[in-house]
């Protein structure tokens, strides 16, 4: 069980201020397997051709061989489509060779035809019950693989009329489903990751808040002692992978939002592109749009002790998936250098003495981000 516990410290100004000077960013990648081909949409078709699973590892192989993946870097897939038992030994040859390694492993709970009316909500139980045995055997599976998590996506679990929906019971069997899971396959963390909308007109789990509720849900609902006692030790069972473009699809604010989540100890993986407010999700480029919420961002992973996975969440439709991936790397590593090298204890000051330091943060942000070529003056001390 991966240690989150530090993620809840609530530090004092002078105990900040140590922290923010002796903690670095120092961010290691995960890697989608389901984006290196990606789909059409819509509207057109795919623009390159359909890969197998056999082409993603070899890719990763020769990106690793280039020096562009180190053995720090994390895969990410879907079970049984990307990852089964069947191809289990492709990621294990890949960690022997490489020691990049699968971090987490997703049900496949949203594709298929049969999950039309929705998977560990849906209300019929035969379609309930084959989703719980694909959680189960994404939790084993996950276990043999020594991943550091599960994450669920709903995708397809919600509604898109308002009027007349099971609300309570939408939750009660979506929660009792992945408690009874999670209580078969015992000792492995599961994180939700909350969307607003689509492919549903409204998610199960629309936001942050939803899915700290969730979580808590679901850990009051877990009977296995071994499950049992990591709560007890203060472990989160049930964390979160929030995405910054469904956070921004919902209009919450990025910073807010992983506080809040890391209030808690749930932060257990993150994934990162950029996105306009609201409109559909569209998975762009890290730094593309958005600089003031990634910088944002960023400094709460600093002040909370933020140490595990990037992961790298595009749609690389029109261009090369090497070049995509190092493009999000770069604007990542770039965006975490910046936020290592600000004055800490202005910052610190200002925080808290707000009233005797006017201005001071938003200088500070334009020092750090401001070329040496930049002409500018001292803000007026009044």
């Amino acid at each position: 069980m991966i240690d989150l516990r530090d993620q809840a410290v609530h530090r004092s100004p002078e105990e900040l201020l140590k922290h923010l000077e002796r903690f670095e960013l120092k961010p290691k990648f995960s890697i989608g397997v389901w984006y290196f081909f990606p789909p059409g949409g819509r509207f057109h078709e795919p623009y390159v051709e359909k890969g197998t699973i056999e082409d993603v590892i070899n890719i990763i192989y020769e990106m690793h061989d280039q020096g562009l993946l180190d053995e720090e870097t994390g895969v990410e897939a879907h079970y049984p489509n990307e990852v089964s038992w069947e191809n289990i030994d492709l990621y294990r040859q890949l960690r022997r060779e490489t020691g990049i390694r699968v971090v987490d492993v997703v049900p496949n709970l949203f594709y298929e035809r049969r999950f039309e009316f929705g998977s560990l909500s849906n209300p019929d139980d035969k379609i309930r019950r084959f989703a719980i045995e694909r959680l189960i055997e994404t939790l084993k599976i996950s276990k043999e693989l020594e991943t550091d998590l599960v994450v669920i996506w709903p995708g397809i679990d919600g509604y898109e009329n308002p009027f007349a929906v099971d609300f309570y019971g939408m939750w009660d069997r979506f929660e009792r489903a992945v408690a009874e899971a999670m209580d078969t396959v015992p000792g492995v963390r599961v994180a939700i990751e909350p969307k607003p909308y689509e492919p549903r007109g409204n998610n199960i789990y629309r936001n942050t808040a939803n899915g700290i509720l969730m979580a808590r849900n679901v850990e009051a609902l877990l009977r296995n002692e071994e499950n049992r006692k990591l709560l007890e030790e203060g472990h989160a069972m049930v964390g979160l992978n929030p995405e910054v473009g469904h956070v921004l699809m919902g209009h919450e604010e990025l910073a807010y939002a992983l506080a809040s989540i890391m209030r808690e100890g749930r932060l257990a993986h993150t994934h990162w592109n950029s996105q306009p407010l609201g409109n559909y999700d569209q998975d762009l480029n890290v730094g593309v749009l958005g600089l003031d919420q990634l910088y944002a961002a960023l400094f709460v992973l600093k002040m909370y002790g933020y140490n595990r996975y990037f992961g790298i969440d595009i749609n690389p439709e029109r261009i090369p998936i090497e070049t995509a991936i190092t493009l999000n790397m770069n604007a990542i590593r770039a965006a975490c250098a910046r936020i290592n090298s600000l004055d800490y204890e202005r910052i610190v000051e200002a925080m808290f003495n707000p009233s005797e330091n006017r201005g001071v943060i938003e200088d500070v942000l334009t020092r750090s981000l401001a070329p040496p070529s930049a002409r500018l003056h001292e803000i007026p001390k009044k």
